[in-house]
């Protein structure tokens, strides 16, 4: 259980409130140390996966908790930085994106019930619409102006539309199963 993946995904989620704390310290290097450790943590996402697959380490264990940490991470992420910015932009954007984790949550273990988890399974436009969240949020976190900030909330509003895109592959993939009369 506890290989080398599993190690990087559990110390994701120790990171969270070191994140946290370092966030709002009263020091000028709070936001750039706060986004170092926001990038750090979504780098092991990448490199946990990675060498799972070239290590052959895939456990059950693993297969559960990479995407929790994912979803805690970013939740957090998401919440600090609608505070921080006080924005509609931002507001709306993370509104969104957490209420698509939740619905597809909600629908992964409902057609897992039904022995149909793989229709929903993770997409490449799952993982294209992560990574851009992930790079988004590390520039928001930073708190700059200009060019930084402008990018990164380019970066949010794609990984908005990729979330409605993923979103909509996967209520397709159900759809019949869905409509199903009980």
């Amino acid at each position: 259980m506890w290989n080398i993946p599993n190690t990087l995904t559990a110390m994701r989620i120790m990171m969270i409130p070191v994140f946290v704390v370092i966030f709002y310290l009263p020091y000028s290097w709070a936001f750039l140390a706060s986004s170092f450790i926001f990038a750090l943590a979504a780098f092991t996402d990448w490199l946990d996966g990675y060498l799972a697959r070239r290590l052959k380490q895939h456990t059950a264990f693993g297969a559960f908790l990479d995407p929790v940490a994912d979803k805690l991470m970013v939740a957090t992420a998401l919440i600090m930085v609608v505070e921080l910015y006080q924005s509609w932009v931002i507001t709306i954007a993370a509104v969104v994106m957490v209420s698509r984790e939740i619905l597809i949550s909600a629908l992964r273990e409902w057609m897992a019930e039904l022995g149909k988890r793989g229709l929903v399974k993770v997409s490449n436009i799952g993982k294209w619409k992560t990574m851009a969240q992930l790079m988004a949020l590390t520039g928001l976190i930073m708190h700059v102006d200009g060019w930084v900030y402008t990018s990164s909330l380019a970066l949010l509003y794609i990984a908005v539309v990729l979330t409605f895109w993923s979103m909509m592959v996967y209520i397709k993939a159900a759809w019949p199963d869905l409509m199903v009369e009980k």
